[in-house]
């Protein structure tokens, strides 16, 4: 049809159209229907992705996940995921899954808008493929970067409140997007990092954290009364109401760690939440010394202790 009107000429115009009015109100007809139902399906697709996006920021259980049964309920409502996470979380996906809807629902509505135009498609296909290309090329970076953080929120490696390792920086993670994360370190200072350049992610914060106290003691030092005492002053911690929240196990005085020229390293170590291992070491620092020092028990140096995640790695310490 577009084709004939480009060579039809301009008086013969009325009369063509006279001649074809059914089959212009047809067309006609059929192009508004298609773009009510585009506009309808991405209206309702979009409303019930913002319901099911609203649902999991709340904590509420999916309804694709009910037929999984109480199991499955109760370990989704027993997790504890911060809110402003799981809010986030929750936003990125819904982002993700409504621009998806959007360009596919585009895509064939644009189509079938050609068609019934009567529009030759095989040359902006190929068209298409090429810009497709040229795009693929010039923002490649861009694509592996928002297709990293997809990856990284379906996977949940890490959400707001975490402390993590990314390589170059470590800090507290204050956001994450679908091309960058951020987070800020113990100097106050904060990064952005590409979620495209991320290589390992080494989380401080899932599951438990390691508090490791080494205490260092002259040689001449009574090794069994120095461990007693730092056990007695982990198990005295551990019954300690005001941090029952925060010790998730019994201490455990592991005794001589090591020895060098100056002094004798004992090693005392607890398990604890994500969030609280510098304080609890902290604590048990201050105690362990005010109890040495009622013992008696010499330190050649100061205490020296460090807070570890249940992987075994070196913490900011907020």
């Amino acid at each position: 049809m577009s084709a004939l009107l480009a060579t039809l000429p301009v008086n013969e115009l009325p009369s063509w159209v006279s001649d074809r009015a059914e089959e212009i109100g047809l067309t006609s007809a059929k192009i508004l229907l298609i773009l009510v139902v585009g506009l309808l399906t991405r209206y309702l697709l979009h409303r019930a992705i913002n319901r099911l996006t609203e649902r999991t920021a709340r904590g509420d259980t999916p309804v694709i996940l009910r037929p999984l049964g109480t199991r499955a309920r109760n370990s989704l409502r027993d997790s504890v995921i911060p809110i402003e996470r799981r809010s986030q979380r929750a936003a990125a996906m819904g982002s993700v899954m409504r621009s998806f809807a959007s360009i596919v629902i585009l895509t064939i509505t644009v189509v079938l808008l050609l068609g019934e135009l009567g529009i030759n498609l095989t040359p902006i296909v190929a068209s298409a493929g090429v810009v497709g290309v040229a795009l693929g090329f010039g923002a490649q970076n861009l694509v592996k970067d928002f297709l990293s953080g997809i990856g990284l929120i379906l996977e949940d490696q890490y959400g707001v409140g975490d402390v993590v390792d990314l390589g170059e920086a470590t800090g507290t993670i204050e956001g994450v997007g679908l091309r960058i994360t951020r987070l800020r370190d113990n100097a106050g200072v904060v990064w952005y990092v590409r979620n495209g350049e991320i290589i390992r992610v080494g989380n401080k914060s899932q599951g438990y954290a390691q508090v490791v106290i080494d205490v260092p003691v002259a040689h001449e030092t009574d090794l069994d009364l120095a461990r007693q005492a730092m056990q007695e002053v982990g198990d005295a911690l551990v019954q300690d109401e005001a941090w029952a929240d925060q010790v998730l196990g019994a201490a455990e005085s592991l005794g001589v760690e090591q020895i060098t020229a100056s002094a004798i390293i004992l090693r005392l170590q607890v398990r604890t939440t994500t969030a609280d291992q510098w304080r609890v070491a902290r604590e048990l620092r201050l105690r362990i010394a005010q109890r040495f020092g009622e013992l008696d028990i010499a330190s050649p140096m100061p205490i020296m202790g460090m807070g570890e995640s249940g992987s075994g790695t070196t913490g900011p310490q907020p």
